[in-house]
């Protein structure tokens, strides 16, 4: 019988486990469990006392290269006291792990793990805090460049709409309204005053679902695979938008944003320019992030179809509506 060829494993947490164990110098009774499967898969480590997230990034996601630049960053955030999950080395004093998978090689990095739990509906005073953790990590990343992707009008809106077409119509009306106003923000951005927006490293996924808060409301941040480069506003749109999309009662949503906007503001005044252009922003984010879906067909088949597309173009419609009040 022909062995086929793998696309995508998920490897066995039993003997990731021994593996990780080995080559941590781990306590022989340390465990391993599958956390979630995803764009990359995630493995909680816990140890007699500690706990760790063991990430084992997808085949050909990401280069070596670009894991590399990844965790300098955070490495560099934990050094300025930044509440982030950073990278922890192995008995070699290395971070990254090869692992020869099915499909290929894979690699894997252990962080340590993030205090706390993601909480869905926050309170005022969490997302004050979330603002101005955001802000202290723009303070940090300011004017700062990353040998990874640059966020622009190419990959942000127009490179998305090129993925999504692999498996939708050009011809439906959703796939029509993604491409109009893809260069419609292309055009946006075009024409503002750059001088107006700071740039810099951004993590661009920054919502509840990649952050855990404790009890006394320590917030940390964590998984920066999509960190790169480009105005530190798309941050700021990205959770507004998400922070909209929770909160179906709308003045909870403006109490909510108002806290943030404060708290982000107490460490990095926004500019008029960038407050204006926060909408658009925020709609090219929601654009690159069903292109990352089509790219990631693998993971995310059983959600993307054309009622999906609908439901999430709606989505920015609303959004859109919303913020021309």
């Amino acid at each position: 019988m022909t062995d086929f060829p793998v696309s995508a494993s998920t490897l066995s947490e039993n003997h990731l486990g021994k593996f990780v164990i080995e080559n941590y110098n781990l306590p022989t009774n340390s465990t391993c469990k599958l956390y979630r499967t995803g764009i990359n898969h995630t493995y909680f480590i816990t140890t007699n006392n500690t706990k760790y997230a063991l990430r084992v990034y997808s085949y050909n996601w990401r280069t070596k290269q670009e894991i590399e630049e990844e965790l300098e960053l955070l490495n560099k955030l934990a050094t300025h006291n930044l509440s982030v999950s950073f990278p922890i080395k192995d008995k070699k004093r290395e971070f990254i792990q090869k692992i020869n998978a099915p499909e290929g090689t894979r690699y894997a990095v252990l962080f340590s793990f993030a205090e706390g739990k993601k909480i869905r509906f926050m309170t005022p005073e969490t997302c004050f805090k979330i603002g101005n953790l955001m802000a202290s990590f723009h303070k940090i990343t300011h004017n700062k460049n990353i040998n990874r992707i640059n966020y622009t009008t190419e990959t942000l809106v127009k490179l998305p709409y090129k993925y999504a077409c692999n498996y939708f119509s050009e011809a439906l009306p959703e796939m029509k309204f993604i491409k109009e106003h893809g260069n419609l923000i292309s055009e946006i951005f075009k024409q503002v005053d750059t001088t107006q927006i700071k740039s810099g490293i951004v993590h661009l996924d920054i919502w509840y679902d990649n952050m855990n808060i404790t009890n006394e409301n320590e917030i940390t941040i964590f998984d920066f695979d999509f960190c790169g480069n480009g105005w530190l506003l798309f941050d700021v749109a990205y959770f507004t938008n998400q922070l909209f999309n929770i909160e179906t009662d709308k003045k909870d949503y403006e109490l909510k944003l108002k806290h943030f906007l404060e708290g982000y503001q107490n460490i990095l005044t926004l500019t008029n320019t960038e407050l204006t252009l926060l909408p658009s922003a925020a709609v090219a984010t929601q654009l690159f992030y069903l292109g990352v879906q089509s790219q990631r067909f693998d993971w995310s088949n059983i959600f993307l179809t054309e009622n999906y597309l609908k439901m999430y173009v709606n989505r920015i419609k609303s959004w859109i509506n919303y913020s021309k009040q």
